[in-house]
């Protein structure tokens, strides 16, 4: 199993102000799925997803990846274990406004062990055309497949995606989930995405509900369907 999660709990504040988000979380994904976490605002998904890129501590319990366990590395070894297996997806592009596409991408470049093939990136993203501009100068759906890009280059084992759809219209939403399905097939790479669009689940391998910190549903779509295919998105 590539993502091993085993009664993982999380909780913020003291006293009245105290709130237990994750509640004895279990969870396993296989390398290659793409898996959705779907659930309503302070369900806790982008806190597991926090939790599993390393960006926040758990209180208790266990995340392997790949057999490795991540709960308890320090600053130096947490900053590793991103850099040799996560790629990071946001709703907000977060891109460097005085660097062009190809600069934003390469600012990753390095991380990678190897790389990918930045040309390659471009063409698969749609972004040939693009390399040179500023971000200023795309769409929204342009700036987020440089966002994808500046991604994947780093050829990261596991992309996390926190609602990497949200701040896009429905034909956009659909060209970058094709993109990331593209993505999937081609290099293999294991997806987990929060989501609160319900219709995204139909393309996934693999759905996890969450309600109130603990997960409701963790269940295989035998029903999965192409991307090009989603509707209401």
């Amino acid at each position: 199993m590539y993502l091993e999660i085993k009664d993982v709990r999380k909780s913020y504040g003291e006293g009245g102000s105290y709130s237990q988000v994750l509640k004895g979380i279990d969870l396993n994904v296989e390398k290659g799925e793409m898996c959705v976490i779907q659930g309503t605002s302070g369900s806790g998904k982008s806190t597991l997803l926090n939790l599993i890129g390393g960006l926040d501590a758990m209180d208790s319990g266990s995340v392997k990846i790949d057999g490795r366990e991540i709960g308890g590395l320090g600053n130096k070894a947490l900053s590793e274990y991103r850099r040799a297996n996560l790629g990071f997806i946001f709703q907000f592009y977060n891109l460097i406004p005085n660097l062009t596409v190809k600069e934003n991408i390469r600012v990753c470049e390095y991380l990678g062990n190897p790389p990918m093939d930045i040309n390659e990136l471009l063409n698969v993203l749609g972004l040939t055309e693009h390399m040179n501009k500023f971000p200023s100068q795309l769409s929204g759906g342009q700036q987020q497949r440089c966002a994808i890009a500046r991604a994947l280059i780093k050829n990261p084992k596991l992309l996390l995606c926190d609602e990497p759809t949200g701040a896009l219209d429905s034909k956009t939403s659909r060209d970058i989930l094709i993109l990331l399905e593209n993505v999937n097939r081609k290099y293999n790479t294991t997806m987990l995405m929060v989501t609160h669009n319900n219709s995204i689940k139909n393309m996934m391998d693999h759905i996890v509900v969450m309600k109130d910190g603990v997960i409701r549903k963790d269940y295989k779509n035998d029903n999965k369907i192409e991307a090009s295919m989603l509707e209401d998105l």
